[in-house]
């Protein structure tokens, strides 16, 4: 057997009612469809309820899967500790998740923490369901802060792990939508809130799971939606296979967006299989870009990849320009990887003979010893996007008013304490937020006032 049937649901807790005590009459509609997922789950006798939830241990580089035999929890933060749950999981299947994982060498398994309580996302499906439903054991799944491309391919294990064992199993995409939908809500309001909603419920109603890759990261962050990457592991599972889908609800009166759609498997479908159609198109844009690389640029992907490769440092090529050899200058290498920052490290000012090798020695560290990621392995080689920044001088400021956030980098300096910020960054849009993002690098607090400020111009390569 396969994966029988997958339910994108939200979350909130409000929508039981010894949580909301009342207050959940303001979401029926979603109650109402929430009820009807439970009655098709429950017709469906699963072995296996599988469970993503963004509120289950999550790690930047690593998903985490339910270790252990059970977990209990309840509602108790929500002052409704006498609605609880105590469910076991399908070790079996989780054994052979993290099998799968092991073997391609994808980062996914049971390491890190043996947290044992089950958290509020894995909860509200489970209240629903266990209404109706009280066999099948559970498998919990936690999110991640890799790109939306590893997130499917998780998918594909799932399903893949399910196969091998002919397990009967059901997927629960638990993740509510945008939470910036209504100025009374209780995160506020965001032109990209409704715009998100709109379209994840007419991609999840069509099925359309291509699509979920469009959603820049930039755009989600804005949104502050909360189960994209959810959903796109969910699509994952459903690779290769015709889809019925079905919008059940949608609501947005509490200022948070609470979308319910069904997906019923069919036959193989060759035209399905979105992460492969996703990673030629990606292919086939980088190596059209990569033709138009600038000597700086290429000159930075040159030495990554001799790096990567080779486990040494290259020499400097001889045949540059004459710019990069003749000139001093501090420089920032940034890479990407399908639409995530994957490493960035510089210098402010000159620390090199020239700025060609301050390039070829930022390059490497930017990706193998930016303390926030693992190295980059060879197989990413293809995939990276890289941009050199060439810092000119900084000049002291006396007011934010002098600062401009697409046209100046910052400064920020108090003591010891120094933090950088380039300019025109996705996602930071106002030079309040770019002061505060240096002071947070150079752990500086966010209130201390007293701090000196600098800017800088840069030359962007890309």
């Amino acid at each position: 057997m396969s994966i029988l049937a997958a339910f994108m649901v939200p979350h909130p807790p409000m929508i039981v009612p010894a949580v909301g005590r009342g207050s959940e009459a303001q979401i029926m509609k979603t109650t109402g469809a929430y009820e009807q997922v439970a009655e098709e789950i429950a017709a469906l006798s699963p072995d296996t309820i599988i469970i993503t939830s963004p509120h289950s241990v999550m790690y930047a580089d690593y998903f985490h899967i339910s270790p252990g035999k059970s977990a209990r929890g309840d509602f108790g933060q929500f002052r409704a500790s006498q609605v609880s749950f105590e469910e076991e999981y399908d070790t079996e299947l989780v054994a052979a998740i993290d099998r799968l994982a092991r073997e391609a060498g994808f980062p996914a398994g049971v390491m890190g923490e043996r947290e044992r309580r089950l958290d509020h996302g894995t909860m509200v499906p489970l209240y629903f369901i266990r209404r109706v439903y009280a066999g099948g054991k559970i498998v919990r799944i936690g999110l991640s802060g890799l790109p939306l491309t590893e997130h499917y391919r998780l998918g594909q294990m799932i399903r893949e792990a399910v196969e091998s064992l002919g397990r009967r199993a059901v997927f629960v995409a638990s993740g509510d939508l945008s939470h910036k939908l209504q100025d009374y809500g209780p995160y506020g309001y965001a032109p990209e809130g409704p715009q998100y909603d709109e379209r994840i419920m007419d991609v999840c109603g069509r099925a359309a799971f291509g699509e979920l890759f469009d959603f820049d990261e930039t755009f989600c962050d804005r949104a502050a939606e909360c189960g994209h990457r959810s959903f796109v592991i969910m699509a994952g599972a459903l690779d290769g296979l015709s889809v019925k889908a079905e919008q059940l609800s949608h609501e947005d009166v509490t200022g948070v967006g609470y979308g319910i759609c069904t997906f019923y498997p069919g036959d193989p479908d060759g035209s399905r299989h979105f992460l492969d159609e996703y990673l030629k198109k990606a292919e086939d844009k980088l190596s059209a870009e990569r033709a138009k690389e600038d000597p700086y640029v290429r000159l930075a992907r040159a030495s990554v990849e001799h790096y990567i490769l080779k486990h040494r440092k290259m020499e400097m090529p001889q045949d540059l320009p004459a710019e990069l050899i003749s000139r001093r200058a501090g420089a920032f290498v940034s890479i990407h990887e399908h639409g995530k920052l994957r490493g960035c490290i510089g210098t402010i000012s000159p620390v090199r003979d020239c700025l060609a090798q301050e390039i070829i020695d930022n390059a490497v560290s930017a990706s193998t010893r930016d303390p926030r990621f693992d190295p980059i392995r060879a197989g990413e080689l293809k995939w990276l996007e890289i941009s050199v920044d060439v810092l000119g001088d900084p000049e002291p400021v006396s007011s934010p008013d002098e600062l401009d956030v697409k046209r100046y980098g910052v400064i920020v300096t108090k003591g010891r304490k120094r933090g950088l910020l380039l300019p025109d960054l996705d996602g930071v849009d106002t030079v309040e937020e770019q002061i505060s993002i240096a002071k947070s690098k150079a752990g500086i607090a966010d209130w201390d006032k007293r701090v000196e400020l600098q800017r800088f111009e840069v030359v962007r390569h890309h």
